[in-house]
């Protein structure tokens, strides 16, 4: 099951972290989060989403 984030600015914010995940993987999940927030204007709904998709990506072993 693919769980797709609703919104252009949640979808880029997917985007964003994964790309700095790559150039930085010893980057917190929280920081990175927390400047996406900042960088898209996101709620702390969609801060509080994306902490919890990405902890369970990488839960499951998945980059």
């Amino acid at each position: 099951m693919n769980i797709q984030p609703e919104g252009d600015d949640l979808r880029k914010a997917v985007k964003w972290i994964a790309e700095h995940r790559l150039e930085n993987p010893e980057k917190r999940i929280s920081a990175l989060v927390q400047a996406a927030s900042i960088r898209y204007d996101l709620s702390p709904r969609d801060e509080a989403f994306l902490l919890r998709f990405l902890r369970e990506k990488e839960g499951k072993g998945v980059s």
